[in-house]
């Protein structure tokens, strides 16, 4: 099992960036792909961006693709999304998963092990 935490969240102007970073628990953490998501208000979860266990391969929604960049460190267990060009669309609670089951690297139901979230709000 692993247990996530993220932070790095914050208020930020359109333009400017941000790097949130995902600590995982756990000796089984450079074993699995990792993702992140992101939830606006009102809205449903939606996917970010994902990476394989070495950090080989990335996917990206094609909203983020190019702003985002999605990194791993497994002798840190630790799992960063670099947030670039921010949009007040970016505003959102953020949030680090382990993919568990399935093809669809892309889906929140394919993933646990779900951290607690850190808001990130951009502003106009």
């Amino acid at each position: 099992q692993v247990q996530l935490v993220e932070s790095g969240g914050g208020l930020v102007q359109a333009g400017g960036s941000l790097r949130l970073s995902c600590a995982a628990s756990g000796r089984t953490f450079s074993t699995y792909r990792m993702g992140w998501f992101r939830q606006a208000p009102g809205k449903e979860r939606e996917f970010v961006a994902s990476i394989n266990w070495s950090g080989s391969s990335t996917t990206y929604a094609d909203s983020v693709k190019g702003r985002f960049t999605i990194s791993r460190d497994n002798a840190k267990n630790t799992l960063y999304l670099q947030m670039n060009s921010l949009k007040p669309g970016d505003t959102a609670v953020y949030y680090c998963a382990a993919h568990l089951v399935g093809p669809d690297t892309s889906a929140a139901a394919s993933y646990g092990y779900w951290g607690q979230g850190t808001q990130v709000t951009v502003s106009s």
